[in-house]
């Protein structure tokens, strides 16, 4: 591996999004100021703020160790597109996704510069983060925690299965992140997707591209408060079916849900493959997704015609392969039961 003597120093650029972040964008511009290797530029995009954000950005701007960019949109464009335009105006090697809310501990520009150093394959990396409370007040909690990034499932990553790790839900924080300007090339423009913002999109083509990876540290400090437009709150619970409705309801409605996760995944796949247009290994295994799922949304009205799909489904692991992490041993098995009588 090579040691810090023998790499070319890169030029490092921060990208900060701001949007009526005047309560918190003081305690994350004074992180930026404490890191260990201070950035080469500073670029923020305020989404057209109507607080005090404006002017704590210039007072920041013109006391600044770093060149600092100013750009106030005229026209409010979302935290997608935000984040999508400030990435763009991005002139360093290395790219820094930061919120305006967070503080970053001291090491954390320097350390994952120095991982994209010693990884020249990698587009994308990411840490953990710690959770605090809107005083920035540790809660004992880390970020990884609460996405179910477990030890078990970093070890499904480690060999090679990021892609299906991330489609089971995302993992990866922008605020967290650092990735190689070469990589805007496949991640921009960002698409509008349901239940997808920039940093899923972002990891999921990484992913695809088999050039995403992961550092264990935590190297920030996430606030969490109520204004926040991103969190880490969890997803509503679908429409509960009773037992004694499963069998009774007709069969389309009991394909509806996977009708719609299929035609999601195909959404998403086909976004994908113009970014991603060879077969690498993450688009092939996002393609046996796909394939289950279609399968599963068309089973036929035919409880005899639907042996075969299922079974097939089943021994070759599919119904394993796509439970939930949590799920206990008999939800494949379910699963599967469900398909062929329901």
């Amino acid at each position: 591996m090579a040691t810090p003597s023998d790499l070319t120093q890169p030029t490092v650029s921060v990208a900060l999004c701001t949007y009526n972040g005047a309560a918190y964008l003081d305690t994350q511009l004074q992180s930026l100021l404490t890191q260990t290797r201070l950035p080469d530029e500073l670029v923020v995009c305020d989404d057209d703020s109507t607080d005090q954000t404006s002017e704590i950005l210039k007072r920041f701007a013109a006391q600044a160790p770093f060149p600092t960019r100013l750009i106030k949109n005229e026209n409010r464009l979302g935290y997608n597109k935000n984040f999508e335009k400030a990435l763009s105006l991005c002139t360093g090697d290395f790219l820094f996704i930061c919120d305006q809310d967070d503080a970053w501990l001291p090491e954390k520009l320097e350390t994952l510069t120095m991982y994209l150093l010693q990884h020249p394959d990698t587009d994308l990396v990411f840490t953990n983060a710690r959770i605090a409370d809107a005083n920035l007040a540790d809660t004992g909690r880390l970020f990884w925690d609460t996405v179910r990034f477990t030890e078990p499932i970093r070890e499904r990553w480690r060999r090679g299965e990021a892609i299906e790790v991330l489609l089971d839900g995302n993992r990866v924080m922008g605020c967290t992140s650092a990735m190689r300007r070469r990589f805007l090339a496949d991640l921009l423009p960002i698409p509008t997707l349901p239940n997808y913002i920039y940093d899923g999109w972002m990891a999921l083509v990484a992913a695809a591209k088999g050039t995403v990876d992961f550092y264990e540290k935590p190297l920030i400090r996430y606030r969490t408060h109520e204004k926040q437009q991103v969190g880490t709150r969890p997803p509503e619970a679908g429409k509960a079916v009773r037992l004694k409705d499963r069998f009774s309801r007709p069969h389309s409605e009991k394909l509806e849900p996977l009708v719609q996760k299929y035609q999601q995944l195909n959404q998403l796949y086909h976004l994908l493959r113009e970014r991603v247009p060879v077969p690498t290994p993450g688009i092939r295994q996002f393609d046996r997704r796909l394939t289950h799922y279609k399968r599963r949304s068309t089973m036929p009205g035919s409880r005899f015609a639907r042996l075969g799909p299922v079974l097939k489904e089943l021994v070759t692991g599919n119904y394993h392969r796509y439970a939930d992490q949590d799920a206990n041993g008999y939800a494949p098995y379910l699963a599967a039961v469900g398909d062929l009588l329901e």
